[in-house]
């Protein structure tokens, strides 16, 4: 069967739009953020109790920031590229911040509407990241940083994801004790363990089941500027 045309820059758009409207799912379920989006979560949390001003979104590209210069120095080069990423992380911060305010309108409640709610974050959030990986236009630093990782010692990168994961959820735990108290799980619950186990293998689902009916193909020229 012939495969039907899905060009790259349109994966980018609609990957960071879904990828933020995931965290806005997740986070208004109370069942635990994904273990991508968790200590930047815990960072908001905490910083928005002293500074009202500072968003989800702003502690996402400011943690993704950071992340950035940790996987310049594991890589040990440098590519102009890479600065693109932290662009998408404050768009995707812009974006998250208009999808909280959408989500919020549902008026999520009850254990079934949470459990929903959870379940199509979780959902969404794995198409996002496959989206992303069919793009060659820079990701958010945190898929950046797995593909590189993969790339640079020759992982399969969907395993790769899983362990950047589930050490972000540890991290994750960490910052909750150490915010809020030893014991206090607060943004990291049941959802983000599920999460951190299952997403690297949707991924891998919906990365296999677009290439089967998709071509991914440039619509631009662009790419040159991006390697």
């Amino acid at each position: 069967m012939k495969r039907r045309t899905f060009y790259t820059e349109l994966a980018y758009i609609l990957g960071l739009i879904v990828l933020a409207f995931s965290a806005a799912l997740m986070e208004a379920s109370d069942l635990g953020v994904s273990m991508i989006v968790a200590p930047a979560y815990l960072l908001y949390l905490k910083l928005s109790q002293t500074f009202a001003f500072f968003t989800f979104g702003m502690a996402e590209y400011t943690l993704q920031a950071a992340l950035l210069i940790v996987m310049v120095m594991v890589l040990g080069r440098f590519r102009l590229y890479y600065l693109f990423s932290f662009i998408t992380a404050v768009l995707y911060g812009l974006l998250l911040d208009g999808s909280m305010a959408i989500v919020a309108l549902l008026g999520v409640s009850g254990m079934a509407g949470r459990i929903t709610c959870f379940t199509a974050g979780v959902i969404c959030c794995a198409v996002g990241v496959s989206l992303l990986f069919h793009t060659y236009i820079a990701p958010e630093v945190y898929e950046l940083f797995v593909k590189e990782i993969a790339a640079k010692y020759g992982r399969n990168i969907n395993r790769v994801k899983t362990a950047y994961d589930c050490i972000s959820c540890l991290i994750a735990v960490g910052m909750s004790f150490a915010f809020f108290g030893l014991g206090h799980f607060e943004g990291v619950k049941i959802g983000t363990v599920l999460c951190a186990l299952v997403n690297g293998t949707l991924i891998g689902f919906f990365s296999g089941a677009f290439e089967g009916k998709f071509e991914f193909k440039d619509a631009t020229k662009l790419r040159k500027y991006f390697e």
